[in-house]
């Protein structure tokens, strides 16, 4: 299967200021073959295919997996915002879930050895949004390049799959596929690494 060079979440409207279509034009004059497009229906805009994309967030695990069995047989890449570390693990158990996100936003136990291998065994991906290291500022963007260079580490240990994203809310926070490798050459991933990261977020759902 040829592989789809994908940004794994962005949020067209109404969630963002852009719709789906033209946020699916951008993505082709940036080098990317597909998009997940959270709460958006899957289709294709002059040859870039949208994924349909779920995000569940602060809600108890149960209420997740009620929320999962919703999405039986609709495609969708279902994707999980990261709480603590008991949470997480809960998580990274479950069929259906596909993306753990806002790992950044944990402490360092939060996502863990134990976690990563989890997230291994299990081929849940884990995001690495590069939207705190483009808008970020001061305390909060070093804070999200140090989690994300523990993840790195992690991940050459553990091999778990990894997406890459710009959670974009309008056209305007659109990056390039080469904008998106040299920001994420930052928290230690090499080319290799990289490519198959883009890749990733289209083998999720096969």
């Amino acid at each position: 299967m040829m592989m789809m060079i994908t940004d794994a979440c962005v949020y067209p409207s109404p969630m963002g200021d852009s719709s789906v279509r033209r946020m699916a034009l951008e993505a082709r004059e940036l080098g990317f073959d597909s998009l997940v497009a959270i709460d958006a229906g899957i289709r294709e805009y002059a040859g870039v295919s949208v994924m349909s994309g779920v995000q569940i967030r602060h809600t108890s695990v149960q209420e997740i997996l009620s929320r999962i069995k919703c999405q039986k047989g609709r495609d969708a890449v279902v994707m999980v915002e990261a709480g603590d570390s008991g949470f997480n693990r809960a998580i990274l158990t479950m069929r259906g879930v596909h993306i753990l996100c806002g790992v950044h936003k944990t402490d360092r136990y939060g996502f863990d050895h134990i976690s990563a291998k989890m997230a291994a065994d299990n081929r849940i991906a884990i995001d690495i949004s590069l939207a705190p290291v483009i808008h970020g500022r001061g305390a909060l963007r070093q804070r999200a390049l140090d989690r994300y260079l523990d993840i790195a580490r992690l991940y050459r240990k553990f091999e778990f799959p990894l997406v890459l994203s710009t959670h974009a809310r309008s056209v305007l926070e659109m990056r390039s596929v080469r904008e998106i490798s040299a920001l994420t050459s930052l928290v230690g991933l090499d080319i290799m690494d990289i490519e198959q990261a883009l890749g990733n977020a289209g083998r999720l759902c096969t």
